[in-house]
């Protein structure tokens, strides 16, 4: 297989349950591994040039297009290079961190990254999804029904009309409990969650590298 990239998009820094999780399976990954940090190296929003300079024969491009079509095809390769994904992006009010839906916008293009209409090249390739959020989001909890980030990777990166990966979501709940006084009494099912969120990790990390990789810790 080739190398795994992973995405980070936390702003937490060393303090992201997100990034410790993801931490916990590249511990377990026994290939190469590509990474980019959106937090520290953030990519710009989508805006006129870039959009325009897919459109527009490159002979034509203005200096503006030129360095969007750079900065296009440089995630787009890196995209396309890897044969596994491992995406660290926490819930933030209740969507995903705009500096994920930047780099998202970037890479999706269509006869690039989306197949239309046919399938897209990424196809089938496993893509893990870790994400934390500071409350509970399960059937029964207060929040169920308000995790609009999942939903939305699930669709734009595992519909096999867009990007077609096969998603395998991660999630940790109830980061809170330890630091806000009225989540305290839910310290016991944010410990479980954390738990298994890592042990998963680590068990799919195992199973997409192969019989190759290392025994995990």
């Amino acid at each position: 297989m080739s190398y795994l990239l992973r995405i980070d998009a936390s702003a937490s820094g060393d303090a992201s349950v997100s990034r410790k999780v993801a931490d916990s399976f590249t511990a377990a990954w026994s290939g190469d591994v590509v990474r980019r940090d959106l937090a520290l190296d953030p990519v710009g929003h989508l805006d006129a040039a870039g959009i325009l300079s897919r459109t527009t024969p490159a002979h034509e491009h203005t200096p503006e297009q030129k360095a969007a079509a750079r900065l296009q095809d440089e995630l787009v390769e890196e995209f396309l290079g890897a044969g596994a994904y491992l995406f660290a992006v926490p819930l933030y009010n209740y969507a995903m961190p705009s500096v994920f839906k930047a780099w998202l916008d970037h890479v999706m293009i269509v006869g690039r990254t989306i197949g239309l209409p046919g399938p897209a090249p990424s196809a089938g390739r496993p893509a893990v999804v870790v994400s934390a959020r500071g409350g509970g989001y399960g059937p029964g909890a207060p929040q169920h029904g308000k995790d609009f980030l999942m939903p939305a990777l699930e669709t734009i990166l595992g519909d096999p009309r867009l990007m077609g990966l096969d998603v395998r979501p991660i999630t940790p709940e109830l980061t809170y409990a330890p630091t806000v006084p009225s989540l305290g009494h839910l310290l016991p099912q944010h410990r479980a969650s954390l738990e298994e969120a890592h042990a998963r990790a680590r068990r799919q990390a195992l199973e997409i590298a192969g019989p190759a990789a290392p025994a995990a810790a």
